[in-house]
């Protein structure tokens, strides 16, 4: 849009030097050491949170782990009970093993001085 009242100059900037404000650096530098001691406090509060959640579940699961791990220790132990009784061993000796009760005309006795 070009109309009377506006004249398009070109403007040279190029011996304009940028001068650092130390006022404001020295600002930033307190703002800054203000506020990063308090965000990494709250990091490492969100941090240990984090990793107490993290220990809970994990510790929850391994006394699931726990509890399964008793109920078989149990079943087998009952198991055991069981397999270890006389009745049932007579019952697997006869049947498995094909073994019989002894009779006396089967035993062999032995002599002491042999």
């Amino acid at each position: 849009m070009r109309t009377q009242y506006v004249v398009r100059r070109n403007v040279k900037n190029s011996y304009l030097v940028r001068q650092h404000d130390r006022r404001r650096r020295r600002e930033l530098g307190l703002v800054l050491m203000a506020v990063l001691p308090v965000a990494a406090g709250m990091l490492g509060y969100v941090w240990v949170n984090l990793e107490l959640v993290h220990v809970g579940y994990e510790v929850d699961r391994l006394e699931k782990v726990l509890r399964q791990e008793e109920q078989t220790n149990r079943e087998l132990e009952v198991e055991a009970a069981y397999l270890a009784s006389p009745q049932q061993i007579r019952v697997r000796a006869t049947n498995e093993l094909g073994m019989v009760p002894a009779n006396l005309d089967r035993l062999v006795f032995r002599e002491d001085g042999q």
